[in-house]
């Protein structure tokens, strides 16, 4: 069997802009967006711009994504080229009922506006019809390639059957949305990449890591374990073109001992009122007052009336903040340039520092 340490440099000769080390910016619902997106593909990145979960026919999510890249098409200088593919993905959380209006609402705006390509996670295991294969099937027919966000070995297993051309192999250190049960990237990564080798030989597909990736020391990691690139979520919740707000930025740059600080549960799912997973998933996030509350007896109908009370008055004590265990990693706020222009220096660095380590 060939070494994790030969992964295929595949998605370089898939994304020409990029460099490497490839680093994806996760699509987070609420923190990113276009400029972030654009920005990050502009230095040599993959940004990725997210779309939400409900696909419904007008629906304001579905009116924001076309808004969201038609924005990106003129941040790029594209707009004279519209049928040119654009060097930025789309991600879609795929667990709502309305994924069914997928090649309806969306498949058209994709079409239209060419994103390189399309980020899936989270299909539900309940449903009737499995979501995923036909997707991808219509993206590769309008020439848009597939990834899907995985967090366990079958779950990669089938992401490939179906069709992926890029798994995004997902540890229990990251932040938000997951897989309930699964583990860290210690041994998923290379256990994913062991399975693609022994399973898949002859297809390509490219493997990346994501959970828990702050710096260029977690890329020399991950690239060790098997992966060909990174996906960071966390630490672009602080990006200077992030939109999350002042305050979910300071209680990010605040935080410390983020493996103490965050637990993955469905509570604050349940608190702030988007009960859309299947039980596979849950999410990580820091326990504050809302979360010692639940964990004090305070019954869910009056933990929640608390949430939106102080939603509705402005104040943010209550605010879920949603991030990864790195997050006492983060420091300080900066432009996506200045991020992925410092990551990758640190991962150079690195690798200089342990050849000269082993020689």
């Amino acid at each position: 069997m060939a070494s994790p340490l030969m992964a295929p440099q595949i998605m370089h000769s898939w994304f020409p802009w990029t460099q490497k080390p490839l680093i994806l910016s996760a699509p987070m619902y609420g923190v990113s967006n276009a400029t972030l997106a654009v920005d990050v593909s502009k230095v040599g990145g993959f940004g990725i711009i997210p779309a939400g979960f409900n696909l419904s026919p007008g629906h304001p999510q579905v009116v924001a994504l076309e808004a969201e890249l038609i924005l990106a098409r003129k941040l790029l200088g594209m707009t004279s080229e519209p049928g040119k593919q654009m060097p930025v993905g789309v991600g879609f959380i795929t667990c709502h009922e309305t994924v069914a209006h997928f090649s309806e609402t969306v498949l058209p705006l994709l079409e239209e506006h060419k994103p390189a390509a399309v980020w899936l996670f989270a299909p539900d295991p309940a449903s009737r019809v499995r979501a995923h294969p036909d997707i991808i099937r219509r993206l590769h027919e309008s020439g848009i390639k597939a990834i899907v966000q995985v967090g366990s070995v079958a779950a990669a297993r089938e992401a490939i059957q179906d069709g992926s051309d890029i798994i995004v192999a997902q540890g229990t250190d990251a932040g938000g949305h997951q897989f309930a049960l699964g583990a860290g990237l210690m041994t998923l990564v290379p256990e994913v990449r062991a399975m693609m080798q022994a399973e898949f030989p002859a297809r390509q597909v490219g493997l990346v890591a994501a959970g828990g990736i702050m710096n260029g020391g977690g890329v020399v990691a991950a690239l060790a374990l098997g992966a060909e690139a990174v996906v960071q979520g966390t630490r672009f919740i602080v990006a200077k073109e992030s939109t999350a707000s002042e305050s979910y930025k300071g209680t990010v740059l605040r935080a410390r001992d983020g493996g103490a600080i965050t637990i993955k549960s469905t509570i604050h799912d349940d608190i702030q009122g988007t009960p859309i997973w299947p039980s596979l998933y849950d999410g990580r996030a820091i326990m504050g007052d809302s979360y010692h509350d639940h964990e004090g007896g305070l019954p869910m109908v009056e933990n929640i009336k608390k949430y939106q009370d102080a939603k509705q008055s402005g104040d943010v004590s209550r605010s879920i903040t949603w991030c990864g265990t790195g997050v006492g990693l983060v420091n300080d706020e900066m432009t996506v340039k200045d991020m992925l222009e410092e990551v990758r220096g640190e991962a150079i660095a690195i690798m200089s520092s342990l050849r000269n380590s082993v020689n």
